[in-house]
């Protein structure tokens, strides 16, 4: 805290600061400027706060840092994100910093003349003593700063010694008022449970969907935080009720107890004459305390949108939210989704078939709220990620791209979400998506959408494992009832070889009754790094109760075989996931599996094999992952040719792609100079991925293939230099980071290169141990797989 907040603390009084024509509330968080506010958001305003607190003086970046995100580790693009938009909140320009001061290699310095006032206008305290200032500046031989006058009056030291008594009654008897006015109000950590309406028009078109619309209105609120669909689900069965039961009065009471939320929220409503009549009562689930109700009647049914829209408003302010927020985040219902009823019902139909039935009961009933309204943006975006989910990134990128053209028929919640999906599934410029979950988290500091986007998609393919945990932390922390959390935390501390801790979180989800078909995929993984082959077999037999952990362990199976040299086994098992994921419906996912064979085969250099496999992947789907695995089993086998024109393809399709630009391209191109016999261009090609090369690449999350390929190809244009130090040195990060490879049979193969490598170097010793590691991987090889035997053929020369 600086000085001011402390002048603040000894009088009692609440204190505002005043620059030039800006006032600052710091208890309201509230910038006025000529008495008008200017919208921040909370992160931005604290940014201010430290600066002004600090007038005058340098405040290092560091320190910035640590005041905006004590417990926290965040990229200094937050802080230059913050000021930049604190900048141009309050006017400065490049060509005119009349406020905030970048200090190159120190941070940043507030120039203007900051007063602290009390409420009533008085000055308290002016902005620094002008010593001290005149002081900093000698030292720092700054002379841009203007001088600051700050010596307090006579006149205002009695002013407010008088003033004082009279303003403290006013406050007091100001706080008796409001609280005997005022609902109670929710605490910071609470949880709202949104409970059915009581339908009482006999009109079915209302069913579910005013519950559906009170919740979008109600999560534009960076105050509020919804109990999830997902907990609501679980604690419906514990109760002993269906899943998906309709929360009605009695029944969310209970839900509310067992869940710890602060309120339940019951709505109802019901025909006067020909009139309608809208209800909200908000009860606490620990006293039973009424904490709110509201009450509109419209004269038309189409007016019930919008009635919805002020209730929640008025619900939002009753419940403690500042005035300054419920105005910055409310989206009417019929802008923020939809103006159509049915379209609205469809959609809330839809919604809860996806978190209880799935994806593929979801899709009609978003389909056909796209039919009744084509321009209801989250209906696309829905349709996008349900599609995703299904592995259809075509029809997934279509409506995503849909979502984002209609992005302002959205609440600023879901435009985020909307952005951030477009960011991840259509451009796929991972950079930008971090971006914009970055200041989503900021604004909206209760939800655990962006931090499960970051750590679930985003901070692998850009190789950030730590943070991505920090992430994964953060949304479990948020959601602790949402499965896919732990997943993500489990598998993050996986690549960083952390497994027990990542077994930890798997056993904790277990006790949570938390489940999902991607446990068991992380439980081989972690069976498979261990070598715990016993393990990995129990699971692969468990897997078979679940069609989608069936496919995608029967797919990492198939990775396993070919890790261990058995390259006719990984192909049938491949063909089987194929057949498995064709079953239901899933043709990109059935051309990944098959474009992995192909590469398997490219990289044991079975040539026939290569160039049928990596044909029939494309012949299935055009997916950017599918080219990739074909174009490199071609570039492996060497058909350059076709190689290269689906790179070429790919870079001028895809040119944001961040898995696409800094991992595909330059690990195709750099194996395209190799086939050329220019391994100096080689290495040029892949300087690209330096910066991203412990990254997983989109196709290594979706079908185990592609991680640290460009470092293997980088190790083998080393080796044809005839640089084998160097060589070694690639190959080794391969062997130092097994849990991002898993078995990805490069994992394999990088002790055969890093024997190569020794041999160059004349090690001998070290280059016998390597392959001798390469054999007993490859005991139970097919004896016939060219690499094999030309391996066998060097090691001899050992002998």
């Amino acid at each position: 805290m600086g000085r001011h907040s402390k002048t603040n603390m000894g009088t009692g009084a609440r204190i505002l600061y005043e620059f030039g024509p800006f006032r600052v509330d710091p208890d309201k968080q509230l910038l006025f400027r000529e008495n008008q506010p200017v919208t921040l958001t909370p992160k931005t305003f604290e940014t201010l706060l430290v600066l002004i607190r600090h007038s005058g003086e340098v405040v290092s970046k560091d320190h910035l840092m640590k005041e905006l995100w004590p417990d926290a580790f965040v990229d200094e693009g937050n802080l230059t994100q913050n000021v930049f938009m604190l900048r141009k909140a309050l006017g400065d320009t490049p060509e005119a910093r009349r406020y905030i001061v970048t200090l190159p290699g120190r941070g940043y310095r507030f120039t203007a003349e900051v007063r602290t006032v009390a409420e009533d206008g008085d000055v308290v305290i002016a902005s620094h003593a002008r010593s001290e200032l005149t002081f900093e500046r000698a030292i720092e031989g700054d002379e841009t700063v203007p001088a600051v006058r700050t010596e307090p009056s006579r006149r205002t030291t009695w002013r407010f010694r008088t003033a004082l008594g009279a303003l403290l009654m006013v406050v007091a008897a100001t706080l008796v008022l409001v609280e005997r006015r005022r609902a109670i109000p929710l605490g910071e950590k609470d949880s709202v449970l949104i409970a059915s309406f009581k339908n009482a028009t006999g009109d079915p078109v209302f069913d579910e969907t005013l519950r559906q619309g009170l919740i979008v209105q109600l999560e534009q609120s960076p105050f509020l935080s919804l109990v999830s669909e997902d907990r609501v689900r679980q604690t419906l069965q514990m109760m002993g009720q269906p899943a998906d039961a309709r929360l009605e009065a009695r029944v969310a009471r209970e839900v509310c107890k067992r869940t710890g939320s602060g309120a339940v929220v019951e709505g109802s409503i019901a025909r006067l004459g020909s009139d309608y009549v809208l209800g909200l009562r908000a009860t606490s689930c620990r006293t039973g305390d009424l904490l709110d109700e509201e009450q509109v009647q419209v004269t038309r049914k189409e007016q019930v949108l919008g009635s919805l829209s002020q209730i929640a408003r008025q619900f939002r302010r009753r419940i403690g939210e500042s005035l300054a927020t419920v105005k910055e985040h409310d989206t009417p219902l019929a802008e923020a989704t939809t103006p159509s009823l049915e379209a609205l019902q469809a959609y809330s139909i839809g919604w809860k078939k996806m978190s209880g039935s799935g994806d593929t009961a979801a899709l009609p009933f978003f389909q056909r709220a796209i039919q009744l309204d084509p321009k209801f943006a989250m209906a696309y975006a829905w349709l996008g990620r349900a599609y995703g989910d299904l592995g259809e990134a075509g029809l997934s990128g279509e409506n995503t791209a849909k979502a984002f053209e209609l992005r302002d028929r959205a609440s600023d919640r879901e435009k985020f979400w909307i952005t951030a999906a477009y960011n991840m599934q259509v451009t796929e410029n991972l950079e930008r998506a971090r971006q914009v979950c970055g200041v989503w988290a900021e604004t909206y500091p209760r939800d655990p959408t962006p931090h499960m986007f970051l750590s679930g998609v985003i901070y692998p393919v850009l190789g950030h494992y730590e943070q991505a945990i920090t992430e994964a932390q953060a949304a479990r922390e948020l959601a602790p009832d949402f499965a896919i959390a732990h997943f993500i935390l489990a598998n993050r501390y996986q690549e960083l070889g952390r497994l027990e801790e990542a077994s930890q979180v798997l056993q904790g989800a277990g006790r949570q009754k938390a489940v999902l078909p991607d446990f068991l995929l992380e439980r081989y993984d972690i069976a498979f790094l261990k070598n715990n082959r016993e393990e990995m077999a129990r699971i692969a037999e468990e897997a078979r109760a679940d069609a989608s952990a069936e496919e995608w362990v029967t797919q990492h199976q198939a990775s396993v075989r070919a890790y261990s040299g058995q390259l006719r086994e990984a192909r049938e098992a491949a063909q089987q996931a194929a057949d498995l994921a064709r079953h239901a419906g899933n043709l990109e996912a059935a051309a990944l599996y098959q474009a992995s064979a192909a590469l398997w085969a490219g990289f044991f250099g079975d040539s026939a094999e290569a160039k049928q496999g990596a044909k029939a992947a494309l012949a299935l789907s055009q997916n950017r992952g599918v080219e990739y695995g074909a174009a490199l089993a071609l570039a492996l086998v060497g058909d350059s040719a076709y190689s290269r024109q689906l790179a070429d393809s790919m870079e001028r399709n895809f040119p944001e792609d961040t898995s696409v630009q800094f991992s595909y391209l330059p690990a195709l191109r750099g194996l395209l100079a190799l086939n050329r016999g220019e391994p100096g261009d080689a290495i040029e090609e892949l300087r690209k991925n330096t910066a991203y090369e412990l990254g997983r690449p989109r196709s290594a999350l979706h079908a185990n293939f592609g991680a640290l390929y460009p470092v293997f190809v980088r190790g083998e244009a080393y080796q044809a230099l005839r640089k084998g130090a160097e060589a070694a040195t690639e190959f080794q990060k391969i062997l130092d980071h097994r849990g991002i490879v898993v078995s990805d049979p490069i994992g394999a193969l990088a002790h055969l290169q890093l024997g190569r490598a020794y041999a160059l170097e004349r090690s001998a010793a070290m280059a016998k141990a390597a392959y001798q590691e390469f054999f007993r991987l490859w005991e139970h090889a097919n004896p016939d797989i060219p690499i094999l035997r030309q391996a066998r053929a060097e090691f001899a020369k050992f002998q």
